[in-house]
């Protein structure tokens, strides 16, 4: 029996504000962890679930990152004039996606993770009877380069509500159907969430492993200590 796959998309359009002078010639996903750049870590994970297509958006320094994903299978959502947020950009790019009501992975690439795919345990965890939305969490625990406080919590049921000590790690499975929903052009996922949290039908999926912020500098050395403990 065949296994189930969904499109990926890998979120590549942002500035990169907080990581600084490294974002001065090139996008965050192109910052180099462990020798090679984040939007390649992050395309490990979504190539081993064997997606029919991955998209990733690009606005700031597009044309390094399409010269970087020249020759492979990725396709490109360039946002232009304005960078179009979550929200907005995963809206903009559901025709090369492919679908118009899901389920997509989506996937930050400023992020690193010790354990199994995250990937593969939401797709085996996914249940359309029940779920709209499918988010990796992770403990505060067993988080790396993590500051404040976590995202969200979860119930019995494993529905998701805001505050707690669960944070979002960035990957998730979500039906993208009340996109269409939203009026704005430029938001967050979180306008979406907020939608299915409504109506009980937004999910946590625990992780089980290590996750590290790479969204500054700092977090740097922390993911590739990281990296190097999964390769021990």
């Amino acid at each position: 029996m065949a296994e189930i796959t969904y499109p990926a998309m890998i979120f590549a359009a942002g500035f990169g504000t907080r990581m600084r002078h490294l974002t001065k010639h090139q996008p965050k996903p192109m910052i180099p962890v462990a020798g090679r750049p984040l939007i390649d870590h992050a395309l490990d994970l979504a190539r081993e679930v064997t997606p029919p297509v991955i998209v990733a958006n690009s606005h700031y320094k597009s044309d390094v990152l399409a010269d970087h994903l020249a020759g492979s299978e990725v396709v490109i959502s360039h946002e232009d004039p304005q960078i179009l947020d979550t929200g907005g950009g995963l809206r903009h790019a559901l025709p090369l996606l492919g679908t118009r009501s899901g389920p997509v992975y989506t996937v930050n690439p400023d992020v690193v993770w010790r354990g199994p795919n995250p990937l593969r345990l939401l797709r085996d965890a996914w249940d359309p009877a029940r779920m709209d939305a499918l988010l990796t969490c992770i403990p505060m625990s067993r988080t790396v380069g993590r500051s404040g406080d976590g995202d969200f919590h979860k119930d019995e049921e494993g529905r998701l509500h805001r505050g707690g000590n669960l944070v979002y790690g960035g990957v998730q499975l979500l039906r993208t159907n009340r996109l269409a929903e939203i009026d704005e052009t430029v938001f967050s996922l979180n306008t979406l969430w907020d939608l299915m949290a409504a109506e009980g039908r937004l999910f946590a999926l625990e992780y089980p492993g290590h996750w590290c912020d790479v969204g500054t500098p700092e977090g740097i050395p922390l993911a590739e200590d990281l990296i190097a403990q999964d390769e021990i």
